[in-house]
C-alpha cells in the first residue's frame, strides 16, 4: 500500500514534495518537515515512517511547545529514581521506548537550547543520557521533525543551535500553504465531506459553483486544518444540503481576507476604472445566477451599494 495516497491532492507543488518524501522514506536520513501551521506536517511524517523499513516498530510523537524544559528532557530520555523532586520511580524515555523506530518531533523550533545539545548529541552518536545519570545508553531511532517557523532566522536571532539545524536540515521537506495549492482544494472539500459524512453516519452536503469560488477566494490562514473543521461544521449543519455562498462564515467576506492589491501594478498605459467595475459586477452575478446579495459579498459591498452601483452603469434584470 502506497501511504502517501492519503494526502489529497495533485498540484505541481504537492507532487514534488511527495516524490521527494517518497524517496526520503527509503533512507534512515533525518528529515525536518517545514510549513505553516496547518499544512499537514504530521500526516506527511506518518506516511515517510509507514513507508519506510520500520513501519512495524515504534512511532511515537512529541509537541516540543507542549512541554517545560524540565519535563521535555524527562520525557525524550528517561530519569533516574530520586533525580529530581517527585521522581519516585525511574522512567523511560521516549527514545528508548521508540528504539529501533521513529520519533516525530513536532514544533522543534520550540526546543529548548540546553535540550537542543543533547538532541544534538543523540543524533550524532546515537546516546542518551538519562535525567540523573551518569552513564550513557544506545538506542537506534529515526528523527523526523517538523517546524512552522524559519529556523534559519531563529539561528540568525540565538534561538536555536546551528550545528543543530544543519545536522536535523539534511533533507528539507517544504509544504506548501493551501493557498499556494487552490487547485486542490476541491478535491480536499469532496474528501473531507465524504469522510465526515460516513464518521456521522449523514449525507454529505455539496457545494454550489459561487461557495466554491468564494472559499477560493480566501487566504486560509489556518490551512488544511482550517478546510477540515470548516467542512465538518458545515457538514453537520447542512446534511444533504448544498453548500451555498451565504453558508459560509462572515469571515470570509471580511476586508482583510478579500483579494489582495499589494501585487496589482497599475499598468503604463492605466485601466479603465468604469469598466473593470462593470466587468466585476458581471463576473460576481455571473457565479451566483444573478443574486444580488451574494454577489455584493464576493465583491465586498453592502446589497444597497451594487444595487446603487449596477443602476448607474444601466444593468438590467430580475431582482433576486
Amino acid at each position: 500500500m502506497d501511504h502517501f495516497k492519503t494526502i489529497i491532492g495533485h498540484s505541481p507543488s504537492l507532487d514534488s514534495i511527495i516524490r521527494s518524501a517518497k524517496m526520503v522514506a527509503a533512507t534512515d536520513v533525518t528529515v525536518l518537515i517545514k510549513g505553516e501551521t496547518g499544512t499537514g506536517k504530521e500526516l506527511f511524517a506518518n506516511a515517510i515512517q509507514k513507508e519506510s523499513h520500520r513501519a512495524e516498530k515504534p512511532f511515537i510523537t512529541l509537541n516540543c511547545a507542549a512541554l517545560s524544559e524540565s519535563l521535555i528532557e524527562s520525557e525524550l530520555f528517561g530519569h533516574k529514581k530520586g533525580a529530581f523532586t517527585g521522581a519516585a520511580t525511574a522512567k523511560e524515555g521516549l527514545f528508548e521506548a521508540a528504539n529501533g523506530g521513529t520519533v516525530f518531533l513536532d514544533e522543534i523550533n520550540s526546543l529548548p537550547l540546553s535540550i537542543q545539545a543533547k538532541l544534538l548529541r543523540f543524533l550524532e552518536s546515537g546516546e542518551c543520557l538519562a535525567v540523573g545519570d551518569t552513564k550513557t545508553y544506545t538506542v537506534d531511532v529515526r528523527i523526523i521533525a517538523a517546524t512552522n517557523t524559519d529556523l534559519n532566522q531563529l539561528v540568525k536571532e540565538g534561538g536555536f543551535r546551528r550545528d543543530l539545524y544543519y545536522r536535523l536540515d539534511v533533507v528539507p521537506l517544504e509544504l506548501p500553504p493551501l493557498v499556494k495549492r487552490l487547485e486542490d482544494l476541491e478535491h480536499l472539500i469532496k474528501h473531507f465531506l465524504a469522510m465526515i459524512a460516513t464518521a456521522h453516519g449523514i449525507d454529505p452536503p455539496t457545494v454550489s459553483k459561487a461557495a466554491l469560488s468564494a472559499l477560493k477566494g480566501y487566504s486560509w490562514p489556518g490551512n488544511i486544518r482550517e478546510l477540515r473543521n470548516l467542512c465538518e461544521r458545515l457538514s453537520i449543519l447542512l446534511a444533504g444540503r448544498p453548500i451555498e455562498v451565504d453558508n459560509l462564515p462572515s469571515e470570509f467576506f471580511s476586508g482583510s481576507n478579500q483579494g489582495s492589491t499589494e501585487n496589482f501594478v497599475l499598468p503604463n498605459e492605466g485601466i479603465n476604472l468604469e469598466r473593470l467595475e462593470v466587468e466585476l459586477i458581471q463576473q460576481a452575478l455571473d457565479r451566483t445566477n444573478g443574486n444580488r446579495s451574494k454577489s455584493a459579498k464576493l465583491l465586498g459591498l453592502t446589497r444597497d451599494t451594487l444595487l446603487y452601483r449596477m443602476q448607474k452603469h444601466g444593468f438590467k434584470g430580475s431582482e433576486k
